[in-house]
C-alpha cells in the first residue's frame, strides 16, 4: 500500500493529490483560525477538522508524510483492538482487517476513513464489555466523537441493549459531541457551513444511482454527462434530481426501518449491537446518493469487529464486503478512467460492486431482523 502510495500512477493515478494538495490547503485555513467557508468540496461536520490538523503534531514531517503516519497507526490500533478481542483465536475480525484493507490498494492511506474507522471500531469494542458501566460510557463518547468527524459512526449506538446501557451510552455520546463542537464554535470561524453543500449534492457516479444512470446513458435512453462537483464526479443531465430525491427517499425509509427494529427487537446476545451497526451503516450506505470508494473502509471495519464474536449472523455479509471491496479498487483507481467514460469494463465492475453492495445490505437486514425480531420456533413435544 505504501509503496502504491509513492508511486501513486496505477489507474488514474493521483489518489494521495487530496491529502498533499486538498488536506494541506484545509490545514493552512484552520491554521488561520477557520472553516473552509465558501469551498465546496468542504462537506464534513467540523470534527473532521481535527484530523485535518492532526499532522501538526508531527511538524519535522512533511504535512503528506505526517498524515499517512496517522493513518498507518490508527490502522495499527485497529488491528491490535482486533486481536485483543479476540485472545482466544475462534473469530476471524482481526484477519479481516489486516487482509481486507489491501484489498482497497493505497485508497485507505490517502483519506481519512481509517481514523473515522477506529473510533467506531474502539466504541464497539468498548460497548461490547458486559457489565462495565465505565466501558459503556467511553463507547458512547467515542461514538459522539465520531460522529461529529463523520457522522456515521453514531450508529455504532444503534444496537445498545435497552435500558442503562442505551442510557448511558447515548448520555456520553451527546455530552462529548455537545463539549467538542462548542470548543471548535468558539475557535474557529464557520464550523457548521457544510451544512449548505450537502443538501446541493448530486448523484455520484460510484453510487447504485450512478450506476442506474450509467447504464442508461450506454444504452442511449439517458443523454447525460459527467461533472466535477463538491469534490467528487456528478452525473448532470435530465432525470438526475429525481434519483437524488429517490436516494433521499431511500435513506429516509432506511430509517423508519432501523427505527422499527430497534422498537420490536426481543432478542439481544452479545453480537448484536455489532450486528446492528453493520447493518445499519450497510444499508444508508447503498441508499446514499454518494458511495465513495473510501467508504468500503467503514464496512470493513465494521465487519471485522462483527466477527470478533461467535454469536454474529454477519459472517455471509462479510464475505460478500470483501468481494465488494476488491471490485472497489478496480473501480477506482485502477479503471476509473474507463468508469467515467462508461466503457464496458467501466459499466461492468462498479455494477457488480454495487449489486454486492446491495445483496450485502439486504442479506444483512434480514439475518438482523430474523435473529432479533423473529421468534424462535418453539421445539416440537416428544411423542
Amino acid at each position: 500500500m505504501l509503496l502504491l502510495l509513492l508511486k501513486d500512477s496505477l489507474g488514474i493515478g493521483g489518489v494521495g493529490r487530496e491529502v498533499y494538495l486538498l488536506y494541506r490547503h484545509w490545514y493552512g485555513q484552520f491554521a488561520d483560525g477557520s472553516f473552509p467557508v465558501g469551498d465546496p468540496a468542504w462537506q464534513y461536520p467540523p470534527g473532521a477538522g481535527l484530523v485535518i490538523m492532526s499532522p501538526g503534531v508531527l511538524p519535522w514531517l512533511s504535512y503528506f508524510q505526517a498524515f499517512v503516519v496517522l493513518t498507518l497507526l490508527a490502522d495499527a490500533l485497529v488491528a491490535l483492538a482486533l486481536t485483543h478481542a479476540d485472545q482466544e483465536r475462534l473469530t476471524h475480525g482481526a484477519w479481516v482487517w489486516v487482509c481486507g484493507l489491501p484489498l482497497l490498494l493505497h485508497v485507505p492511506l490517502a483519506r481519512y476513513d481509517v481514523q473515522v474507522t477506529a473510533l467506531a471500531v474502539l466504541a464497539l469494542l468498548a460497548l461490547k464489555r458486559p457489565r462495565s458501566r465505565a466501558a459503556h460510557r467511553i463507547g458512547g463518547a467515542l461514538a459522539g466523537l465520531g460522529a461529529l468527524v463523520k457522522v456515521w459512526p453514531l450508529l455504532t449506538l444503534i444496537g445498545t441493549p435497552r435500558g442503562r446501557t442505551s442510557r448511558e451510552a447515548w448520555t456520553a455520546a451527546a455530552v462529548t459531541a455537545g463539549a467538542l463542537l462548542t470548543v471548535l464554535t468558539l475557535s474557529f470561524t464557520g464550523p457548521l457551513t457544510f451544512l449548505r453543500g450537502q443538501g446541493d449534492r448530486g448523484v455520484q457516479i460510484e453510487s447504485l444511482g450512478g450506476t442506474a444512470l450509467a447504464l442508461a446513458r450506454a444504452t442511449g435512453v439517458w443523454s447525460g454527462t459527467v461533472d466535477l462537483r463538491h469534490g467528487a464526479l456528478e452525473y448532470i443531465g435530465p432525470y438526475v434530481s429525481t434519483f437524488g430525491h429517490l436516494s433521499l427517499l431511500l435513506t429516509v425509509v432506511t430509517c423508519g426501518w432501523l427505527l422499527l427494529w430497534r422498537l420490536r427487537a426481543r432478542h439481544w446476545t452479545p453480537a448484536t449491537p455489532l450486528d446492528a451497526a453493520l447493518a445499519a451503516v450497510l444499508l444508508l450506505t447503498v441508499t446514499s446518493r454518494v458511495l465513495s470508494p473510501q467508504y468500503m473502509v467503514w464496512l470493513l471495519g465494521l465487519g471485522a469487529v462483527c466477527l470478533t464474536s461467535r454469536a454474529t449472523v454477519m459472517r455471509p455479509v462479510v464475505l460478500l464486503l470483501l468481494t465488494a471491496a476488491a471490485l472497489s479498487s478496480l473501480a477506482y483507481p485502477v479503471l476509473y478512467a474507463d468508469v467515467i467514460a462508461g466503457t464496458l469494463p467501466g459499466l461492468a465492475v462498479p455494477a457488480l460492486r454495487n449489486a454486492l453492495l446491495l445483496a450485502a445490505a439486504l442479506l444483512a437486514a434480514r439475518r438482523l431482523w430474523t435473529s432479533t425480531v423473529t421468534p424462535e420456533p418453539e421445539p416440537a413435544d416428544a411423542e
